[in-house]
């Protein structure tokens, strides 16, 4: 032959290298025993294999590498391998092992864990875009009533009067819609509609009646009590989910204003459409309470759910809220506006954020992924509701920065409170529209004092928010 035979697999020159003797004068060759044998490497048993041999129980476990990867105990790998028909005589003598839980340990050690996230469950936060649209258009149509009767008010006190009578019926129906929603979440809409069916014509009787005191008993007086009644049938309405029922009863005075772009309305058309729609919307509310209500019960009775006192926070963003609209109105309505036609969209970016918390929940793993995907989801739905507001201020010509601070006050308001958080935003929202009420009677630049107010309210409820809902308690 011309070259050197290659003994075993792997070496280098195919020949055994003497590296000296021994104190005998035998000659010592790597790799072989003192028996003249080669020196292979030993398995866990003893038993000698070839270095370029392949152990079987790194193939077991490569071959159930999945199976194994998700144990918890080896014992569990023993069941494996015993539904997979392996015997002890083959344990022992092609895998080298005493008996399977030996085994079992032997591949239980070698493959790391590795555990299949859980598959993703229901979102119960989706919302329905079509259903935020419509309780969007049911927010912003009524605002075509003014349009239409604003030639039924007659100097200050009758502007006096709707305004209050306004204000005091979002306090009123936002503490109202809080416990309906609370009765209908525990005793559904029974419940919702036994509280409805009390305090709806209750707001609306006091609120009227404010408004009726204020503004005299004319054609604003008569606006100001409509506008109450409608404020308490529409709330209604909106508690039990009838906002095709709602928008329905608003075509007339849809109509109506549309007319006005052609056509001078006479004022008796124009109050025949007005109470037209509140006629309809109230009768609308008043059906739907009864169909809610069972037969034969009461309007009391029912499971306890809270004090009233709960639902006093509510009320007083309601109030706060509206202030701080008229007062934004009064310089500039169409940011009123703007804010108005926004709040479709906010409703469903409110259920955005909650949904994206809940996603947050289950692909974190400790607290501080959390609270950053918690923070970049708040960053992402009220940057987004802001970018809607710039767009309006836009199309409208209004100044951005009045609009955008209002709307992060709002947005982040109501955001808290769907959380259960009432107090601290209906306090910052009702500090801000006391602090800009008082720099109005003062005298004090109305702008300056407007960015001022919302700014520092908008700030601090920002903040707040982000502090709060970074803990994952706050999502339960």
């Amino acid at each position: 032959m011309s070259g050197p035979l290659r003994l075993l697999p792997g070496d280098g020159d195919g020949v055994p290298s003497v590296s000296g003797g021994d104190g005998n004068g035998a000659a010592s060759v790597s790799g072989v025993d003192g028996n003249g044998l080669p020196d292979l490497p030993r398995d866990r048993t003893g038993r000698t294999r070839p270095s370029w041999a392949a152990d079987p129980v790194d193939e077991l476990a490569e071959r159930l590498a999945d199976q194994i990867a998700v144990a918890v105990h080896p014992d569990e790998v023993a069941a494996l391998l015993e539904s997979d028909g392996l015997t002890a005589e083959r344990i022992e003598q092609h895998y080298g092992r005493s008996d399977l839980f030996a085994l079992a340990e032997d591949l239980f050690d070698r493959v790391p864990r590795h555990y299949a996230a859980p598959p993703p469950g229901p979102d119960p936060w989706r919302a329905d875009p079509m259903q935020c649209a419509l309780r969007g258009l049911a927010f912003a149509l009524p605002g075509l009533a003014y349009v239409l009767g604003a030639r039924l008010l007659h100097g200050r006190p009758d502007l006096t009067g709707l305004v209050a009578s306004a204000l005091l019926a979002w306090a009123w129906n936002q503490g109202l819609s809080h416990r309906a929603y609370l009765r209908l979440s525990a005793e559904g809409p029974a419940g919702a509609a036994r509280t409805l069916r009390v305090g709806a014509p209750a707001g609306a009787l006091v609120s009227g009646g404010l408004g009726l005191v204020l503004a005299g008993p004319a054609t604003a007086g008569a606006f100001a009590v409509g506008q109450s009644v409608y404020l308490g049938a529409a709330g209604a309405l909106l508690v039990l989910g009838r906002e095709r029922a709602l928008l329905i009863s608003l075509l007339p005075v849809v109509a109506g204003a549309g007319a006005t772009l052609l056509w001078t309305l006479p004022t008796a058309l124009v109050l025949v459409v007005l109470l037209g729609s509140v006629v309809l919307t109230a009768s609308v509310a008043w059906h739907t309470l009864r169909e809610a209500l069972p037969a034969g019960r009461s309007a009391g009775g029912g499971t306890r759910t809270g004090s009233v006192l709960s639902s006093v926070p509510y009320a007083l963003f309601g109030l706060a809220a509206g202030v701080l609209a008229a007062l934004a109105g009064s310089l500039d309505a169409r940011t009123v506006v703007v804010l108005t036609l926004s709040m479709g969209f906010a409703e469903w970016l409110l259920h955005r954020y909650r949904s994206l918390g809940v996603s947050g929940l289950r692909s974190s793993t400790d607290l501080p992924g959390f609270t950053d995907r918690s923070g970049r989801a708040l960053a992402l739905c009220l940057g987004a509701y802001l970018t809607l507001l710039a767009g309006g201020a836009l199309v409208a010509g209004t100044a951005p920065l009045a609009l955008l601070l209002l709307g992060a006050v709002f947005w982040t308001a109501l955001l808290l409170q769907a959380f259960a958080v009432a107090w601290f935003p209906a306090l910052v929202s009702l500090a801000a529209a006391v602090a800009l009420a008082v720099a109005r009677a003062t005298g004090l630049p109305d702008v300056p004092a407007q960015l001022i107010c919302t700014g520092i309210a908008a700030v601090v409820l920002a903040a707040g928010t982000y502090r709060l809902l970074a803990h994952p308690t706050a999502h339960r």
